[in-house]
């Protein structure tokens, strides 16, 4: 396997905030001249309804549908269904690996056909359980080599089989994907093999599938995800179970996790045995930072699903659901953090958000003179809010990127590091899990499952420029020739070369930019209208005018840019295309 460097994780987890450090402090360093958490909404503006109906975006953000279940793969097999778990690889010349899991058991969507007519073209002893040749496990990971600047799907292939229902994991800083089975069954009947593991897939441009190597000593629980601790190599676990352990597994020797290790739950330092689920009373309060230590676990193999109960029992904290989880850098304490969510924690049981800071010790004896720390996040106890977290992200600017998996309608939630919430994005498909959100490495390209019917979309956008909507939407703008609302129109014409009027309406007198942006968020051009009134500004003689020039006069190639209108009090941003 090769190696990446620290930095590359750090930019790939999150933890570079490119800048700032979430929406929150764009806010706060704007011209508002008010407490922005009061008067500004975090986000990037009202989710528009898709033509299409499978996603709703933000105004200015595109996707596209870059793989679905049953799409022939370049090794002859299928795009298997049950789409998960995801994590993105920096690979060669730029391009963007993805590892995807598929949470199928031994039915569902197969890579192998509806009969599996295609087992035979694929070497039974690279199936971890190919029971008995007949009906083999059918969960596993596919790899996806994608290039963001041409956005392309250069290749796809099956690069795990044989194991079951891999639900999420996570991605480790020497380039490989840890894919975890939420399943525990036995070998019995059809079943060849002891299912219950965590498995290792390198980040490989060659297609093939992997020796299905199972990380015993990790622990045979009901997995659900993981995280890796760059600096320590340290690995954290969650178990989805209602009363489920956090663990870590500390590696014998680093970047080799099949040599072995130590698997320890976590306990709240003078809270033994302490219930975090909040369920009847608020036991834990938010951002209480509550020191750690580690117990050492044992028999981890586990045959009879026990690990979470000689745990607690020996004084390690519950926690309710621990799914999705992810490292970043956090903002609030400038901290190394390890964030993981609980899907039904909180009094409403509709989900929590934890952060764990590592000791500058961690896995030491001296971490014990200055323990790692835990503290709950958010607990928003709001289904409007939030609901049922499931795979969760750190995008490159230090807010959470949450996939829902709940009762009703699916979003994308966005978190800023104060842990203000906003919607960024809604499945209009149907009622399926968002999952396996995650960031190219260089930070353009925001992948993301649905998981059923199984599809694969790529988002782009303005991330590091975030939107303030200010305007409500179906609301008039005018009546009777008076303004009651500033609006940013539509540029004329669209698509353009080389010049193009950028009209808007003004609710009050103010002084007038607009500020034109690449799509990596890049300053292109800033056009200062001065000081105007309250009117309309939509014919030639009084829209914008924008000649197709950068700020050093040269003219700028084709493509997507963005345009915003600012003023002391509104902002609004829309799209325009160059076309030469």
């Amino acid at each position: 396997m090769s190696k990446i460097s620290r930095r590359h994780f750090l930019r790939s987890s999150g933890a570079i905030m490119l800048g700032f450090s979430g929406l929150h402090t764009f806010f706060a360093n704007s011209a508002f001249g008010q407490d922005p958490a009061n008067s500004i909404p975090f986000g990037y503006g009202d989710l528009i309804p898709d033509p299409n109906g499978i996603i709703d975006l933000p105004e200015v953000f595109t996707y596209q549908v870059i793989s679905r279940t049953g799409d022939s793969m370049d090794d002859g097999l299928l795009v298997p269904g049950n789409h998960d778990g995801m994590a993105a690889f920096p690979g060669p010349g730029g391009k963007t690996i993805l590892i995807r899991n598929h949470e199928n058991t031994a039915s569902g969507s197969s890579a192998f056909g509806v009969r599996n007519e295609l087992l035979g073209q694929v070497d039974q002893k690279l199936l971890y359980d190919a029971g008995n040749g007949t009906r083999p496990a059918l969960g596993g990971t596919t790899t996806l080599v994608y290039d963001t600047n041409t956005a392309l799907l250069e290749s796809h292939y099956l690069s795990l089989a044989g194991t079951m229902r891999n639900c999420a994991g996570g991605p480790t800083p020497w380039n490989s994907w840890i894919t975890c089975e939420e399943n525990l069954q036995r070998a019995a009947g059809t079943f060849e093999k002891v299912h219950g593991y965590n498995f290792e897939v390198p980040a490989s441009t060659t297609v093939g599938l992997v020796t299905p190597v199972p990380l015993k000593t990790m622990g045979r629980f009901n997995h659900e995800a993981i995280a890796v601790h760059p600096d320590s190599g340290i690995v954290y676990q969650t178990e989805d179970r209602n009363d489920g352990l956090i663990y870590r597994f500390i590696l014998d020797r680093p970047g080799n996790l099949a040599i072995g290790g130590r698997l320890q739950a976590l306990k709240i330092r003078g809270m033994n045995s302490a219930d975090t689920r909040n369920w009847v009373n608020q036991t834990i309060l938010s951002d209480q930072l509550m020191d750690v230590e580690w117990l050492d676990i044992e028999n981890v193999e586990s045959p009879n699903d026990d690990l979470r109960f000689q745990g607690f029992g020996n004084g390690a904290a519950r926690f309710a659901r621990g799914e999705g989880m992810w490292y970043g850098r956090d903002a609030k304490y400038g901290r190394d953090a390890i964030y993981f969510a609980c899907t039904s924690g909180g009094s409403r049981q509709v989900g929590q958000i934890w952060r764990y800071m590592p000791s500058p010790f961690e896995g030491t004896p001296d971490e014990n003179r200055q323990p790692g720390q835990l503290a709950l996040f958010i607990e928003p106890n709001n289904s409007a809010l939030l609901e049922k977290v499931d795979n969760v992200t750190v995008s490159p600017w230090g807010d959470l990127i949450l996939c829902e998996d709940g009762s009703g309608e699916q979003f994308l939630v966005g978190v800023t590091p104060q842990g203000e919430t906003y919607k960024f994005a809604k499945n209009s498909m149907n009622s399926s899990e968002f999952a396996g959100a995650t960031f190219s490495p260089d930070g353009s390209t925001l992948f993301v499952n649905i998981q059923s019917p199984g599809l694969t979309l790529a988002l782009t956008g303005p991330w590091h420029r975030p939107i303030v909507a200010v305007e409500p939407r179906g609301k008039l703008t005018t009546t009777f020739g008076e303004v009651k609302r500033s609006a940013l129109l539509q540029n004329y014409p669209n698509p353009f070369n080389p010049e193009t009027w950028i009209p808007f309406r003004l609710g009050q007198d103010a002084h007038v930019e607009i500020h034109i942006y690449s799509t990596a968020g890049d300053l292109v051009r800033k056009l200062d209208l001065g000081h105007k009134p309250v009117g309309v500004y939509e014919n030639q003689s009084k829209a914008a005018y924008w000649d197709g020039r950068n700020e050093a006069g040269e003219l700028v190639s084709s493509g997507v840019y963005f345009y915003q209108m600012r003023t002391d009090s509104f902002r609004a941003m829309k799209k325009l295309v160059v076309r030469k």
